[in-house]
């Protein structure tokens, strides 16, 4: 059972899922992910959260988004992950239980694993890459579009904690 309460998920998730279907968009279409996506992220929780977290587990929770600001900065500094996921991530991170820390990295996995195979094999079917021949993540070999699993992730852990998982 997910530490995040069901009630505060069911609540963000209306919010959150379009802000993640803009992203992983976004990072397919253009490799970016746009400042004002973190930003409405960021103002979904700082809205929402004291309204459906008790206050003092609201604010703490503003450490996370500062924990893994950081530790984004220095991923990015060594040319593991780009600005933008970094930044999607730590505007992310607020919404996860620090009890759950440790499954929503296993869900990362799984859907980062998933999201690649999925965005590979949709690339190399010309009736799907020619529908949106003007991706950047088609062109990009070397290149994946992490907004997607990023975003991806969010989406499923606030949709399992509001079942109740």
């Amino acid at each position: 059972m997910l530490a995040l309460p069901d009630h505060a998920a069911l609540a963000f998730l209306p919010f959150a899922l379009p802000v993640c279907f803009w992203v992983a968009w976004s990072d397919m279409a253009r490799m970016k992910i746009p400042n004002l996506a973190v930003l409405a992220l960021m103002g979904l929780f700082l809205l929402v959260g004291p309204l459906v977290l008790p206050l003092p587990a609201w604010g703490w929770a503003w450490m996370h988004f500062a924990v893994v600001l950081l530790a984004g900065f220095v991923l990015n500094l060594v040319g593991a992950l780009g600005a933008g996921d970094a930044k999607f991530s730590a505007a992310a991170a607020p919404f996860v239980a620090p009890a759950d820390a440790g499954i929503v990295l296993y869900l990362l996995a799984t859907v980062t694993l998933a999201a690649f195979v999925t965005h590979r094999a949709a690339r190399a079917v010309p009736a799907i890459r020619g529908r949106v021949a003007h991706w950047e993540s088609w062109h990009r070999t070397r290149d994946f579009p992490m907004g997607m699993p990023l975003a991806g992730t969010l989406a499923a852990y606030l949709a399992l904690a509001a079942a109740g998982a």
